[in-house]
């Protein structure tokens, strides 16, 4: 029996801490979250002071009974979960479910922080217990309640005046019009001409160069010479001026000073992980992750090798402080350590100062020393974090720097600016350098300049006059998409990979290379909501709903009027958008007419995509429809290149058995038909296809066909066939397996029918089965289960009832809630399907964005 039962949320941090605490305890997983709403109207009982219904989660059910079982057998429960508002929120949900089984009476309880998976870490923090914050349950409770309400209620909008299966997140969709205004401002760019000129010198045989910078006594601006009109007369005058040689009219000389950046938190850790190594957000958080948990090492033991890895401080520990300090003497030298510790500014609002920063949990674990243990993320990833540590302490770097005019003329009326830059000592950056968002080169490079004395000529080997033109914005990578977030205050670092990997799972965004472009669904969903809930994408609202849910964290503010005021205005905002119609959010535009039937050409956004109409659905005859290919943007297809959509189905002749060729795109793909078969075109483009080739992947296709049939009775309209699961009979109808003791090259006739006779009746596809399915995929953000089938009315059906009482649901089989301030409230209907959150090992009802 272990006297003492801790709680962690992974097992592998569970392994390792539980060989930290000894015989007297035992550690077991909570396996991220246990309980999250239900996933159901009412989750949030917006008219009963917000109530939340909570059940357990399905897939930890388990692991809560064995928690459970084991408490049964202990004398204290230390819930040691992460040290932050979710982490918080697990221990208090794992507390509230054991009190409702009757299991904390006469046990000690005490909730443990610790922020790096180490002996002396873990040790200080079971021997300095707290109890659970209820400030930060109410404000991880508070921002659950939010992404409930939007994505529970505007999903099923999208869903309705758009396509099944799409989302709006309180956080994602603000984050999705930043890539959509970046997109609408490079398609709005128009270049701008300008010119620059150049002076190409030489002294002591060293060539170098200077750019104008005063012509006829102004000041050269970007655009003071736009074009090459303006440039020819320049360089005529500055040629005939000059005659060959430049005097040196000033020179000056500078000392500058280049301090080392803060260490890591977990947003700049995201951006340079994505600059330097390439990872996305989710890639990092899950390499950091494995890191804090710990890896085995020479001594066969797991080791935490960083701290906490969701953090916005940038402060070091000061017993860390000394061991970086003595880390950097020994391997850099005394002079490379400055008379003090270095102290950084956290920019965060809500950054707790007692949390560190992420940092190595020893510096003088070397990451080469210990390559050998770790994975190659890993190994790169605890690199990344060393250096930027270790540089963080050190002194700074000195450049000197020297700038000198040049004059092509006595009156110093027509100046060349020529600049050069040493480094000195190179302090932090024989260490680490911060990686940058563009691709301009390296900024710490030396440009040497010759020496060079006021009033001595310089010989003039060319002026060279070039064009260039202003280039738009550029896309958002993702490293340059997360240091916006945070400058505009939009969710928090520890959700950036969650929001990132939802706009692309929606397909809302696609990377071309390294960057975001939205798609047109994309397009479609942030304009719908621009135009139909601008409050809700608006950055500063976006950013000021953080931090109010900040100062709930704080205890400066009660959680349930924050709710009360964002529902309110929320609520009437999707009662007033039922009757949009579809085409209207569709945004339909009209190409033209088409030229055979004078009818409108139509590109617009269906269930399926984006697609082209001839005619409208008030005409006598049906429209004509056509998808859009592979790379055409509705935004800017032409009505001829609409029209060429039409050309299918093309008739390419018959096969020399007689059947009639026909190619055309459904629904899975381009084709070919031939006779009432079918073969599906990989490679080949349906437009353009020949009769040729068409019979080629006939042809194939019959081989391949001839090779999986077995047996065939014509009359009957039975096959043998082989499958990807074995040999099976069907009759078009129905397929059966073929039984093992049997073999399907001697079936006779009346043996295929008798075991088809058997065989269950194929399931129906249809549009209520579709329903189903739909309606089990998570709604919104709340990342939960509708239940009900089509029968379960969505949020946004109920508009008129939100007033009156929904929510008020029992429960089967469930566990009841409570709010955070103790209250119990009504128990929850169905169990939870949660699906396990990118950003770092949490399962379940982590906050959705």
């Amino acid at each position: 029996m272990s006297r003492n039962l801790v709680i962690v949320e992974s097992p592998a941090k569970a392994r390792t801490i539980e060989k930290y605490l000894g015989k007297d305890y035992q550690v077991l997983a909570s396996y991220g979250h246990v309980r999250d709403l239900i996933p159901k109207e009412g989750a949030v009982d917006t008219d009963n002071d917000f109530a939340m219904h909570y059940d357990i989660i399905d897939r930890n059910a388990k692991q809560v009974d064995k928690i459970a079982k084991s408490l049964k057998q202990s004398d204290a429960l230390l819930l040691a979960t992460d040290p932050d508002r979710e982490g918080e929120a697990i221990a208090w949900h794992l507390l509230e479910l054991l009190r409702d089984r009757g299991l904390l009476e006469n046990k000690h309880v005490a909730r443990v922080v610790f922020h790096e998976i180490t002996k002396r870490a873990v040790a200080h923090a079971v021997a300095h217990p707290r109890t659970i914050s209820d400030d930060l349950v109410n404000a991880q409770q508070a921002r659950r309640a939010l992404d409930y309400l939007v994505g529970f209620n505007l999903s099923p909008l999208l869903w309705k005046k758009v396509q099944r299966g799409l989302s709006a997140g309180r956080v994602q969709s603000p984050a999705l019009r930043l890539i959509c205004e970046r997109d609408a401002e490079i398609e709005a760019f128009v270049p701008e001409e300008y010119w620059r000129i150049e002076a190409k010198a030489e002294k002591d045989d060293i060539p170098f160069s200077a750019r104008l910078s005063q012509l006829d006594g102004e000041k050269v601006e970007q655009f003071t010479i736009n074009d090459r009109g303006g440039a020819d007369a320049a360089y005529e005058k500055l040629v005939a001026a000059a005659e060959g040689a430049l005097r040196v009219a000033t020179v000056e000389k500078k000392q500058r000073r280049r301090n080392p950046s803060p260490p890591f938190t977990t947003s700049t850790l995201q951006q340079e992980a994505a600059r330097k190594l390439g990872f996305n957000a989710r890639r990092t958080m899950r390499t950091a992750q494995n890191l804090y948990e710990g890896v085995k090492l020479g001594d066969g033991e797991e080791t935490g090798l960083i701290t906490y890895m969701r953090t916005d401080s940038v402060n070091l520990a000061g017993e860390a402080l000394t061991e970086i300090r003595q880390t950097i003497a020994d391997r850099y030298g005394a002079k490379n350590c400055p008379d003090s510790p270095r102290t950084f500014k956290t920019k965060s609002k809500n950054a707790q100062e007692a949390h560190e920063a992420i940092r190595p949990t020893a510096s003088a674990r070397i990451p080469s020393e210990i390559k050998s243990h770790l994975t190659s993320d890993q190994f790169r990833l605890y690199e990344l974090v060393w250096q930027r540590t270790v540089a963080s302490q050190m002194v700074h770097a000195v450049f000197d720097t020297v700038s000198a005019d040049l004059a092509a003329d006595p009156d110093n009326k027509h100046l060349f600016r020529a600049t050069g830059r040493t480094l000195r000592e190179a302090g932090f950056l024989s260490v680490y350098k911060e990686g940058r968002d563009d691709d301009k080169g390296d900024d710490d490079a030396d440009k040497r300049l010759p020496a060079l004395a006021e009033g001595e000529t310089i010989a003039l080997n060319e002026i060279v006059p070039t064009q260039h033109f202003t280039e738009p914005p550029p896309r958002f990578t993702e490293a340059a998409l997360v240091k916006t977030l945070e400058e505009y205050d939009i969710g928090r670092p520890s959700t950036y990979a969650a929001i990132i990997s939802t706009l692309q799972d929606r397909e809302y965004v696609e990377m071309d290379g390294k960057a975001f472009m939205p798609t047109p669904l994309g397009k479609i969903v942030n304009k719908f909501l621009t135009d139909h809930f601008t409050r809700y994408v608006d950055y500063e609202f976006t950013a000021n709903l953080e931090d109010r849910l900040d100062a709930v964290s704080r205890g400066e503010a009660d959680w349930r009027p924050l709710l009360a005021e964002f529902w309110d205005r929320f609520s009437d905002q999707i009662e007033s958008k039922q009757d949009l119609s579809r085409e209207e959010v569709a945004q339909a535009r009209e190409l033209g007419t088409d030229p055979k039937t004078g009818k409108p050409v139509i590109v617009r956004i269906g269930r399926f995509g984006p697609f082209v109409q001839i005619g409208s659905k008030d005409d006598e005859e049906k429209p004509k429809f056509a998808g859009l290919r592979k790379g055409q943007d509705m935004d800017k297809i032409t009505l001829d290149e609409a029209l060429y959509l039409f050309n299918l189905p093309r008739d390419l002749g018959a096969t020399p058995e007689g059947e009639e060729i026909q190619v055309n795109i459904g629904r899975f793909g381009p084709y070919v038909r031939y006779g009432k078969k079918f073969a599906s075109l990989k490679e080949d483009d349906p437009y353009t296809i020949s009769k040729q080739r068409a019979l080629e992947v006939i042809a194939a296709k019959k081989e391949a066909d001839a090779k999986k049939l077995i047996a065939h009775f014509e009359d009957a309209g039975i096959k043998v066939q082989h499958g990807p699961f074995g040999p099976y009979i069907t009759d078009g109808k129905k397929n059966a397996s073929v039984p093992k003791d049997l073999e399907p090259a001697e079936l006779t006739l009346e043996q295929c029918r008798e075991i088809l006779a058997k065989a269950p009746e194929k399931k129906k596809r249809g549009r209520k089965n579709a329903k189903t399915a739909a309606g089990k995929k998570a709604s919104g953000s709340a990342k939960t289960t509708k239940t009900s089938g089509a029968k379960a009315k969505t949020a946004a059906s109920q508009a008129t009832k939100r007033k009156t009482g929904n929510g008020k649901t029992r429960a089967k089989k469930s566990s009841s809630s409570k709010s955070a301030t103790g209250k119990k409230t009504a128990p929850g209907t169905t169990k939870t399907q949660s699906k396990k959150s990118g950003s770092g090992g949490r399962k379940g009802g982590s906050a959705s964005t």
